[in-house]
């Protein structure tokens, strides 16, 4: 075989390798093979899970809901604001809704929001925040609630400790900070000076709230009726089942804790923020009954 012969034989084996190679990972009808396929999974970059947007980035300090928008979010796997976890109710891959809860103690302000995966990793939210404000008539109920209970506005409203009890006179402080307004039987003058038995005798106020339940926007209900209640009602106590009611509260979470709600307080005497209804009539005052008015005004 001449010399030119062979070359052209080496050329047209280098060819046929060439072209067999071509084959494995083309295949003949041009879809890439299995083998491709492999490599090219192998060098792509999987999609990372990050926070683009959060509406609305501002809300109510009783909570609301939050809608997070942003790549790969099917992996949530929790969402924290501020301290607080928010219930996650939706998940796909470009959107989160969540449940916000209420502020810590109603107080408004930016609170940071933390995002982390289902394998525990964080997820980059770019310092975004969100705004509690106070909102509603009830925002500023609690707000003022939470901001006193420990705390008494004495120089304003004075301080019923030393004829009986100031428990009825702080949730009148809180009523009027939800917009109710004084009147010829409910009020208090000069920093307690001069007081009706409407806004600080809790007798007088519960018989207040009967004689005028529909003007005030008041419906009674039982312990029993826990369902209707909600955060900013009324809780009327009489610790010894005689008749003559000895505490009055505010309502200040409503929790669902194993398919029982639960009811938690602020108020004055004892001093409280999230004081346990349940504990009030068994374990503080064991027999104690009472009722609710709920509040729609």
């Amino acid at each position: 075989m001449s010399s030119l012969t062979r070359t052209r034989s080496r050329v047209l084996a280098a060819a046929s390798v060439s072209a067999a190679a071509a084959l494995l990972f083309t295949g003949c009808a041009g879809e890439p093979s299995p083998v491709t396929k492999a490599v090219a999974a192998a060098q792509s970059t999987p999609e990372s899970t990050a926070v683009a947007a959060i509406e609305p980035a501002t809300g109510s300090v009783s909570g609301g809901t939050v809608t997070i928008t942003g790549t790969n979010l099917q992996k949530v796997g929790s969402i924290q604001i501020g301290s607080q976890p928010a219930t996650v109710t939706q998940a796909t891959a470009d959107k989160v809704v969540a449940v916000v809860p209420a502020a810590q103690s109603f107080q408004a302000g930016a609170v940071p929001i933390t995002v982390t995966d289902k394998d525990g990793t964080a997820v980059p939210t770019n310092g975004k925040t969100y705004e509690y404000t106070v909102q509603s008539d009830v925002d500023k109920q609690l707000a003022y609630a939470m901001t006193y209970w420990k705390n008494y506005n004495s120089s304003e409203w004075g301080d019923l400790n030393p004829v009986g009890g100031d428990c009825a006179n702080f949730v009148s402080q809180t009523l009027l900070a939800r917009g109710w307004q004084m009147n010829d039987d409910w009020y208090n003058h000069d920093a307690a000076a001069d007081w009706s038995p409407a806004w600080g005798y809790v007798p007088s106020m519960d018989a207040y709230f009967r004689a005028n339940a529909a003007q005030l926007g008041l419906t009674e209900y039982s312990f029993d009726q826990r369902d209707k209640i909600k955060v900013g009602d009324i809780v009327m106590f009489d610790w010894n089942d005689n008749d003559s009611l000895d505490h009055v509260q505010i309502v200040s979470a409503v929790e669902n804790v194993g398919g029982q709600i639960k009811i938690k307080m602020v108020g004055h005497n004892e001093d409280s923020d999230y004081r346990d209804l349940d504990e009030a009539i068994t374990v503080d005052h064991p027999g104690g009954i009472g009722h609710f008015w709920s509040l729609s005004k």
